[in-house]
């Protein structure tokens, strides 16, 4: 029947109206249109409104590669961009520069998207019959569900059985970002006569797949409270406090909506120590007092002068200092128990052995890895990032492959590619971000194709603090049979970590961020994929026989812990992670949280500071520059008053190019930095000479 009053297209899982050429994509490789992973659809967007064509005329197989395709100009990435209103103006990249591909793949980058809340003509045409009436039956936004269509398909709704069954993760997540096309898979569908879902039939009724959790409640009796919609203006970017990611962050749920909301009230200036009291709505946790004093007292570093004033460390995102606890750990190991180990039968090699796995259990608990096997020591997140780019990638990656980061990684993650595609003749592609600061998804989905072998992002920005989605981003790589690297060195101190939860396939974090030693991290890999890694250095421990003919390597995780390791910071790393988790991270998270939004209120009242980075979903970063002051000169100035920042360009050149700047000066905090710190910090900024 005609639909004069369809709705438009969706709400879907990231707040955003669905890309519709994502959705097709993935309903097409569940229904057995042809391989999404090999050969994905090419966007053919008209330029003006046209009726919907049939299902048999969409463009097949190899007709949707190839070079020259009308959407494929042949800009650059990183074309200098025209700053537009309050936007800020740098090296950007735009939708002609994006569709540039190589290897004879369909265009990246579509014209018109921006980022997140753009609806977009669909890529997927409509197969409603009434769509083939001789007047065009149906206006140019219907767009049927995925149900209806299967019921003109061969096989039917009995098709999309076979198929969710096959293929439960694509499926899953198709019904995650578009529940009003997508089916749940059978079994996990609420059906009626007409054999609809809930999230169908809502949208039916209302035109929008669930009840619309961003606007306020005026019914609610605390709707009105001030900072139910908080806002705070820096450099003319608006960005608001966001969902508290510490209360709806699904690797501790695996759940693929978004949990309750819940809010957390400002603490008091006249009680700095305490944290913010979390409201529990449904199931979310609910946070206990935080007493920051009492955690001070743990960490001796904190409490000495710096040119005559008391020492404020607000240069946590470049390294932690350790609680006494840490330190004990690792004076205790080389006065009591220093020897090698795995290689002697005397007594202080077995307790130097048993510290040392030891440290590894206890980082399996801590991202919550299924065996400690899984576990690989290593110097740290660079040095994992080089092992999984050496022994994975030269085994799996190869001319003409393709591996995807984000605009916004550390160096740590976007050399160790760049060499591997210069060795490989491979290609890296980039995930742009917008004025925010957050990775365009729509892009990288465009940006997955048969190609990708490798996706390597990381959860936390180390220059802007933006958290990426790495649920979704990980859900619909694993669509396409892409593992993902999941570069967790800044959120692991903030955010609790659950490599199941995520099915991350890698995850690599540093000691010395998580309050451990330095020249100390962990590379976390799914067992079958360790196994299938070739050694990437050669040398003692991680042989089982060594002949001049041929060489037996030991299994993972010995296989990629050539020669002694650092037995002492292992030690040190796994008294870290005690100490973390007898704090407890949900509570650590909720404070910072809190005290990120105090420090960034007060930011905005600095004349001429311009924050770098204000996604909706951030930790405790914030990098700026101010008008008419050098960096280095602002981080000196604030040296000089005992607070420690960081100037530079944080190894992070790319992402803060995209904002126009070369170097920033950030301020980043951890649970033991206080309000009363931030006005010491606030206070010297307004300090600052005026020019």
């Amino acid at each position: 029947m005609t639909t004069p009053n369809a709705p438009a297209l969706p709400t879907g899982l990231f707040g955003d109206t669905a890309h519709a050429d994502l959705v097709g994509r993935l309903a097409r490789e569940i229904y057995g249109q042809g391989q999404a992973a090999s050969a994905p659809l090419t966007p053919n967007l008209p330029q003006t409104p046209q009726a919907p064509q049939a299902l048999e005329n969409l463009p097949q197989g190899s007709d949707r590669q190839g070079f020259g395709h009308p959407l494929a100009p042949k800009a650059d990435l990183g074309t200098p961009s025209v700053p537009s209103g309050s936007a800020p103006s740098g090296l950007q990249p735009d939708a002609s520069a994006l569709a540039t591909r190589s290897f004879g793949a369909p265009p990246v980058g579509l014209p018109g998207l921006t980022g997140p809340g753009f609806a977009q003509p669909s890529a997927f045409p409509s197969v409603h019959p009434e769509a083939q009436a001789p007047r065009g039956g149906l206006p140019e936004f219907f767009v049927p569900s995925v149900a209806d269509v299967a019921a003109f398909l061969p096989g039917g709704r009995d098709l999309h059985a076979a198929i969710a069954k096959d293929h439960p993760r694509a499926n899953a997540f198709a019904h995650g970002i578009a529940p009003s096309l997508v089916p749940e898979a059978p079994g996990h569908t609420s059906k009626d006569a007409s054999h609809k879902d809930a999230s169908q039939e809502t949208f039916s009724r209302t035109g929008r797949t669930s009840p619309d959790t961003t606007r306020p409640d005026t019914t609610r009796p605390d709707a009105a409270r001030p900072d139910a919609s908080r806002k705070v203006e820096i450099a003319d970017e608006p960005f608001s406090s966001g969902e508290y990611y510490f209360l709806t962050d699904r690797s501790r749920t695996g759940d693929a909506a978004p949990a309750p909301s819940s809010r957390v009230e400002p603490g008091h200036r006249h009680a700095p120590h305490l944290a913010p009291h979390v409201a529990s709505q449904g199931s979310s946790p609910v946070a206990a007092p935080f007493d920051v004093e009492r955690v001070r007292k743990d960490f001796p570093a904190l409490h000495q002068s710096i040119n005559g004033h008391p020492l404020i460390w607000l240069d946590n995102a470049a390294t932690t200092h350790k609680p006494q606890s840490v330190i004990d750990a690792t004076s205790e190991f080389y006065a009591r128990h220093n020897s090698n180990i795995h290689r002697a039968a005397h007594t202080l090699a077995a307790r130097s052995t048993d510290l040392f796995e030891g440290g590894r259990e206890k980082v399996r608990r801590f991202i919550n890895a299924p065996s400690k096997d899984d576990i690989v020591f290593l110097r740290g997140t660079t040095e994992a990032i080089n092992l999984v780019a050496n022994s994975y990638g030269r085994a799996n990656i190869g001319p003409g492959d393709e591996i995807i980061v984000s605009q916004i990684e550390h160096h740590a993650n976007i050399v160790p590619w760049q060499l591997l595609t210069q060795a490989t003749g491979a290609t890296l592609r980039v995930i742009p971000v917008n004025d925010r600061g957050e990775i365009i998804f729509e892009q990288f989905a465009a940006l997955l194709s048969g190609r990708t072998k490798i996706v390597s992002v990381t959860h936390v920005a180390n220059a802007l603090g933006t958290i990426n989605p790495v649920a979704e981003i990980i859900a619909l790589s694993h669509a396409y049979g892409v593992p993902v690297l999941v570069d967790a060195a800044q959120s692991s101190p903030h955010i609790p970590l659950d490599v199941q939860a995520l099915d991350a396939d890698f995850l690599v974090f540093s000691g010395h961020k998580v309050f451990g030693p330095t020249g100390i991290g962990a590379l976390y890999g799914k067992k079958h994929l360790l196994e299938a890694m070739p050694p990437w250095q050669g040398g003692g421990h991680m042989i089982e026989d060594v002949t001049f003919a041929r060489t037996v390597y030991k299994g993972a995780p010995e296989k990629f812990e050539a020669g002694t390791p650092d037995i002492a910071g292992a030690v040190g790393l796994g008294a870290a992670l005690d100490y973390l988790e007898s704090v407890g991270l949900p509570g650590i998270a909720a404070y910072e949280h809190d005290l990120l939004e105090y420090a960034q209120a007060g930011l905005a009242d600095v004349r001429g500071l311009r924050l770098i980075g204000t996604a909706r979903q951030k930790a405790s970063v914030m990098s700026f520059v101010i008008d008419g002051h050098d960096n280095e000169a602002v981080a000196k100035h604030l040296d000089a008053r005992g607070i420690a920042v960081r100037s530079g360009n944080h190894c992070a050149l790319p992402a803060l190019r995209r904002f126009g700047v070369d170097q920033s000066i950030r301020a980043s905090l951890a649970f033991y930095n206080t309000r009363a710190e931030v006005d010491v910090f606030l206070k010297a900024l307004h300090a600052l000479p005026r020019r």
